[in-house]
C-alpha cells in the first residue's frame, strides 16, 4: 500500500501533539524527574515538583480561565453580522468510530456542539451550509457524518460537503474553492469559541471575509458548570487541555505560514 505524504503528516503531527500537551507532557516531566533522582537528587525533585505543579495548573479552573480568555475573544454573532453572510461554514471536530446505535460510525460531542448551532443559524437566516471535514481514521469523512446528522436529526439541508481536509488550515483551503466558485466571499463560521481565533486566520488566509459565529464557551463569565468551579475536576483538566491545544495550534500557524 502506497503511503499517503498528507495522512502521514498528520500522524505524525497529532503525535507531536500529544506528547506536549496535558496529561502527557506534565506526567513525562514527573516520570523523568522520579528518574533523575537516584544520581541527582534536587534537580530530579525539582522536575518532578514542576510536573505536578503543570498538572494542577492545567486543570485548575482560575489558571485555566486565564489561559482561554485570550482564546475565547470572539462574541456572539448579532442580526447586523447574520444579514452581511453569504453562506455557513461549520467545521468538523471528530468522529465516534464505535457507535452502533448509528448503526456505525457518527460525529463526536464536539462536532454536535458546532452542528447544533449551525442548524440554528441556517434556519434563523436561509443561508446554504457547507460541512467540512475529511475521514483520517475509518472509511467515513466527517463530513459525511456533519451532512447526516444536520439533514436526518436537525432537517437543515448541506450544499456543500468538503470531505479532503485533514486540519483546520486544509478545512479552510479546500472550503475556499466551492464557496467560490458559487460567488461566496463572506460566510458565517461556526467552531467552538477557543478554536475561532486560528480558524478565522485560516479561512482569512484562504481568501474568505469571516464572521465568526462561536459556541461552546469553555469558560469566561456564564460558564458555570465547565470551567468555574473552584477545585480541580475533569471538567476543567479537559478545558485546560483544550487551551494548551489551541495555543499550540496558534503557534504552529504562525510559524508555519
Amino acid at each position: 500500500m502506497a503511503l499517503d505524504p498528507a495522512l502521514a503528516l498528520f500522524w505524525l503531527k497529532k503525535t507531536v501533539s500529544i506528547l506536549v500537551q496535558p496529561p502527557v507532557a506534565p506526567l513525562l516531566l514527573t516520570v523523568a524527574g522520579l528518574l533523575l533522582v537516584p544520581r541527582r537528587r534536587r534537580a530530579g525533585l525539582m522536575l518532578a515538583w514542576l510536573g505536578v505543579a503543570a498538572t494542577l495548573l492545567l486543570s485548575t479552573p482560575a489558571s485555566v480561565g486565564w489561559l482561554l480568555r485570550g482564546l475565547e475573544t470572539a462574541p456572539v454573532v448579532d442580526a447586523a453580522a447574520l444579514r452581511q453572510a453569504q453562506a455557513i461554514v461549520v467545521l468538523g471536530a471528530g468522529k465516534r468510530r464505535h457507535a452502533p446505535e448509528y448503526g456505525g460510525e457518527t460525529v463526536n460531542r464536539l462536532a454536535l456542539e458546532r452542528l447544533r448551532y449551525a442548524a440554528r443559524l441556517a434556519r434563523q437566516t436561509g443561508l446554504p451550509v457547507l460541512v467540512s471535514g475529511g475521514a483520517p481514521t475509518g472509511t467515513m469523512a466527517e463530513a459525511i457524518l456533519m451532512k447526516v446528522a444536520l439533514e436526518e436529526d436537525f432537517r437543515v439541508p448541506v450544499r456543500w460537503v468538503e470531505k479532503a481536509s485533514l486540519d483546520t488550515q486544509q478545512n479552510a483551503r479546500f472550503s475556499a474553492e466551492p464557496l467560490r466558485a458559487a460567488g461566496v466571499s463572506r460566510i458565517l463560521l461556526v467552531t467552538h469559541a477557543a478554536h475561532m481565533p486560528r480558524a478565522q486566520a485560516a479561512f482569512e488566509a484562504a481568501g474568505l471575509q469571516v464572521i465568526p459565529a462561536p459556541t461552546a464557551w469553555l469558560g469566561g463569565p456564564g460558564a458555570g458548570d465547565q470551567v468555574l468551579e473552584e477545585l480541580p475536576g475533569p471538567t476543567s483538566a479537559y478545558a485546560g487541555w483544550y487551551a494548551v491545544h489551541e495555543w499550540l495550534g496558534l503557534l504552529a500557524y504562525r510559524l508555519t505560514r
